[in-house]
């Protein structure tokens, strides 16, 4: 089996040290680049063939942005790194013992793996949830969810019934973290403001957003200032904020929060996530969310080799979990880069543990009002959404990217259009838009 992957250019034998990373999103991408003028050979790992930008997905979502402006092929993204292959695959465990990485058809040998993969939606027991609630992880459950908020107004232009138009025009979003709250005001801001001179019988302006969360209060991770300033900002675009609102079901016809009864058709899950199953493939201890405990320096006990970073790994500071946001898993995949930089070369000097400097926190609620959390510094409104806009472009991949993201808000900005209002399907066919019409009706 060796000779054959050796053949079909799994494993080159060039006699430098093998690092597989599964999953290219933030941290395996910031592994992969840090090793890029190291002594070993790399291997990159995903199932699909882009890098995602995630913190702008609700944009695709919500017909501000095309995916192809928050993506970028991984190929191209590493093209430049003689070291560096990739692999476009899916990764349905791991051998510890024979050092392998396994998929469907192949087996990766490694002497470093790194496992960045991520999370999925949880739906805390609920799975059967899913069906009516879809969540917001890939650029499929982005378009599927433009295509429903955007077939709802079609369907309730040709409804005659007020109380049916009603519920095709409300939209509940589930969990009021930094994706509920950018999520529900780019929805209301779409119906309040782009689509509302668009139909001649309904009024987009009538619809209901409704963002609901079982604890206290908004945006958890945030200082209670800002959380209020968000709330505020929701109230004025028109989202309703339900606090202390538990979601106790959710159907096709639509959800009971707190015993009582919300008809809504558009239901969007934001609350949430459960790691890949690293764990398993691992044989790992995990903890309550699937994420693998993993050591100081970030390798999972008893597996000095391996390492996991993420969302898919949980890790203590000052008493709490590192939260599962974009800027740990960047600067654990420095972190690691660095590590196995000095393990290779055979450095004597330990490396320390690592440690997550918290640089900021971001939230956007619209076009122009944000919040920004810098510790002592507290910023909201127009500069905190000025601060929110210069990050999110900084961070983007690719210079074509960031023209266009740029390009797109200053068109929405001074226009409050949406230019991805497209309404797509897997394969395209009338019949297929009739079927989905006539479930919403």
């Amino acid at each position: 089996m060796m000779q054959k992957q050796q053949s079909d250019g799994f494993s080159v034998t060039t006699g430098l040290p093998r690092v597989v990373i599964v999953g290219a999103g933030f941290g395996g991408l910031r592994v992969a680049r840090s090793l890029r003028d190291a002594p070993v050979q790399v291997t990159v790992i995903d199932k699909n063939n882009h890098h995602l930008f995630q913190p702008l997905l609700y944009q695709v979502a919500t017909a501000g942005l095309s995916p192809a402006d928050i993506s970028a092929p991984i190929r191209s993204i590493l093209k430049s790194q003689q070291n560096t292959t990739v692999l476009l695959a899916e990764v349905t465990g791991v051998d510890t013992e024979r050092q392998l990485v396994l998929t469907a058809e192949h087996e990766i040998p490694y002497d470093y793996l790194v496992i960045a993969t991520g999370a999925a939606h949880s739906y805390f027991g609920h799975d059967e949830w899913s069906d009516c609630a879809p969540g917001l992880k890939t650029v499929t459950d982005a378009t599927h969810i433009r295509r429903q908020i955007l077939l709802a107004f079609e369907a309730a232009e040709m409804e005659s019934d007020p109380d049916r138009q009603q519920e095709l025009m409300t939209f509940v979003l589930v969990g009021a973290g930094p994706t509920g709250v950018e999520m529900s005001g780019a929805i209301a801001e779409l119906a309040h403001k782009a689509l509302a001179r668009d139909f001649r019988h309904i009024d987009p302006r009538s619809a209901r957003v409704i963002l609901v969360e079982a604890m206290p209060r908004i945006l958890p991770a945030f200082p209670e200032k800002l959380a209020q300033k968000a709330r505020k900002a929701l109230n004025h675009l028109g989202v309703e904020v339900r606090t202390n609102s538990p979601v106790e079901n959710i159907d096709r016809e639509g959800v009971v929060v707190a015993g009582q009864r919300i008809p809504a058709r558009n239901v969007i899950w934001t609350a949430g996530v459960a790691a890949s199953p690293a764990g398993k493939w691992l044989q790992a201890e995990v903890d309550r969310a699937g994420r693998v405990k993993v050591q100081p320096d970030l390798s999972v006990p008893g597996l000095p080799n391996v390492f996991v970073i993420g969302d898919t790994s949980s890790l203590m500071q000052n008493g709490k979990p590192l939260p599962g946001v974009a800027p740990v898993a960047m600067q654990q995949g420095n972190y690691i880069g660095s590590l196995i930089v000095k393990k290779v070369k055979g450095s004597q000097a330990s490396e320390p543990a690592f440690h997550y400097t918290n640089k900021g926190n971001l939230a956007t609620v619209g076009r122009s009002f944000g919040i920004a959390d810098f510790g002592r510094v507290c910023i909201w409104g127009f500069l905190g959404w000025l601060l929110w806009l210069a990050v999110h472009i900084f961070f983007l991949i690719g210079f074509r990217n960031r023209v266009l993201v740029v390009f797109q808000w200053a068109w929405a900005y001074l226009t409050f259009q949406r230019g991805a209002r497209l309404i797509t399907y897997p394969r395209p066919s009338h019949s297929q838009q009739k079927e989905l019409v006539e479930e919403l009706l």
